[in-house]
């Protein structure tokens, strides 16, 4: 019993100190990655709004997510930030905001040697930029690894410029993966505690094979320094928005002509889903593969080729990484059964700004009686004044809310003073007879949710509203 017990000590104290050596040294991975690291410096140009952005970080973007970033980007100065070698023949990825607006590029790599570097191309999308230098010898690049493989936990090394201190190298542990800070269409960030500052932003996050699984791009900080709290963008994002921009010196993306939202339990009820499983059509574009196959806003996309569909920014990306022309398969929830349709995936066009809905002048409108009610709103019938004020579509339909019932599902569903309800259960509405019509068929059926198309600021989007009981 005593050796047994004595085996047992000896085991865990190996693995203790085998810990520890983990923790105390990475000097050999380092000195083998920092060769593939380089520092960036610009000279951008002057902007339109110099005088009136806030200098505090040096960073000048129309993005507001963008000005925690930290890269400084202050006009007519030298903007410091990182980056890193993906190709033996100079090929540099790096943040699209290291960059931007950039008169001049200079890449300074670990040997001290300078080349100005040349834009190959940059992705808004995803805040990347690829540039090259053109070196006399072959340079080492990094491995790419596979950031999906990475959990939680992990060790990870970061090796940048922060604050224009060339090849410092912090370490931390992947904090959370998957994280969403709003800060555009893919977002799928993967958050650490390593310490990470202005100027490291565009260098790489390596795991502990030496292999990026990302690209340092964000952190949250009240004070412009690091608080624990930094993103990378993972690798996996990237490897097919690297292979575009090095083909064609810009992304083309596979795009349906569909807008989504997640599912939820309620939403699920509203079409008769026993389970809130993929994601929902809110509205379809014009003239779209989606529309001439016959998709309809309150489909339910269940699967694609095959594959369940879990959440929208994993579908946005697999349709986004489908080359133009390509034909897919979709799997539908339509009126209690499944549908399989088949179409091309098209080319995403450019974007557009949506227009903005102005505010509407303060009146009284009597709110609506009777089983409209019951939604814990009040309404009123659309007018070609409202539709001027609030910059509907000239061909809109349905009824505008007026006031939400503090309190009632509506309220926690974010419907506001001028939203536009145009369906009820995918019904059309023209009058508020139809709502009353609408939820008194809901009210039959044991008071199940409602479905409600809305536009809100000319982004439609559905949500299932629980009747108020008045009772």
């Amino acid at each position: 019993m005593r050796k047994f017990v004595f085996f047992l000590v000896a085991i865990l104290l190996s693995r203790q100190e085998a810990a520890a050596q983990v923790g105390v040294s990475f000097a050999d991975l380092v000195e083998k990655l920092q060769p593939s690291v380089v520092n960036i410096s610009t000279t951008t140009l002057p902007s339109a709004d110099d005088e009136t952005q806030d200098d505090t970080l040096g960073i000048l973007s129309g993005n507001a997510v963008i000005q925690k970033y930290f890269a400084p980007q202050n006009t007519g100065r030298t903007a410091l930030g990182s980056g890193f070698i993906i190709d033996k023949d100079g090929y540099i990825l790096t943040n699209n905001h290291v960059i931007e607006n950039a008169k001049e590029i200079w890449v300074t790599l670990a040997d001290n040697r300078q080349f100005e570097a040349k834009l190959v191309g940059a992705d808004l999308k995803t805040d990347v930029a690829l540039i090259k230098i053109d070196a006399p010898t072959e340079l080492p690049p990094v491995k790419l690894g596979d950031s999906d493989d990475i959990r939680v936990g992990d060790w990870i090394l970061a090796i940048g410029n922060p604050f224009g201190l060339g090849g410092s190298v912090t370490a931390g542990i992947v904090s959370a993966k998957s994280r969403d800070i709003e800060a555009g269409a893919y977002d799928n960030f993967i958050q650490t505690d390593a310490s990470i500052n202005q100027g490291s932003s565009g260098g790489p996050m390596f795991d502990m094979k030496g292999e990026v699984i990302g690209v340092n791009t964000a952190i949250f900080s009240t004070s412009g320094g690091s608080m624990g709290i930094g993103f990378a963008t993972p690798i996996n994002l990237l490897k097919f928005v690297i292979k575009e921009i090095k083909e064609k010196g810009k992304v083309e993306r596979g795009w349906l002509g569909i807008r989504i939202q997640p599912q939820n339990r309620d939403l699920a009820s509203s079409v008769a889903q026993k389970m809130p499983t993929g994601v929902m059509i809110s509205s379809i574009s014009e003239e779209s593969a989606a529309r001439k196959a016959g998709i309809e806003a309150g489909d339910v996309i269940i699967a694609m080729n095959g594959q369940e569909v879990l959440e929208p920014k994993m579908f946005s990306r697999r349709v986004a990484e489908t080359p133009a022309g390509t034909k897919i398969r979709l799997d539908i929830w339509r009126n209690r059964e499944v549908l399989s349709i088949e179409l091309p995936v098209e080319k995403m066009p450019e974007d557009k700004p949506l227009p903005q809905a102005k505010a509407l002048p303060e009146k009284h409108t009597p709110p609506l009686a009777g089983q409209g009610n019951a939604l814990g709103l009040e309404l009123e019938e659309l007018t070609p004044e409202l539709i001027n004020q609030y910059q509907f579509p000239d061909d809109a339909n349905g009824v505008v809310v007026r006031q939400v019932l503090p309190g009632s599902d509506a309220e926690a569903k974010g419907l506001r003073r001028g939203d536009l309800i145009s369906q009820i259960d995918k019904k059309a509405i023209f009058t508020l007879d139809d709502v009353e019509a609408y939820v008194a068929e809901a009210k039959l059926e044991n008071n199940r949710p409602v479905l409600l198309l809305i536009n809100n600021n000319n982004i439609p989007h559905f949500a299932a509203v629980k009747l108020v009981n008045h009772e």
